[in-house]
């Protein structure tokens, strides 16, 4: 029962995933869908990860590396 929850929390975490990321351009004003490098990512992640969101989760919804954002979220880089 357990693995059958957290598949359902899985998918239902991708599903808002996807909201939050077509919410987020919208507000942008961001209709261009191509995978490039986003101005203001760094902002957007900050942002983002003052909800409380995982480096994978924020990932997810800008589009952008996780690496990237890992780095991004870095205490050197926070300044």
């Amino acid at each position: 029962m357990a693995k059958n929850t957290e598949e359902s929390n899985e998918e239902i975490s991708k599903k808002l995933s996807v909201i939050l990321s077509l919410q987020l351009r919208i507000l942008l004003g961001d209709d261009d869908f191509s995978p490039r490098r986003r101005k203001g990512t760094g902002n957007v992640v900050k942002y983002l990860s003052g909800f409380g969101l995982n480096a994978k989760d924020i990932a997810s919804i800008t589009g952008a590396p996780l690496q990237s954002v890992r780095t991004l979220l870095t205490p050197q880089r926070r300044k």
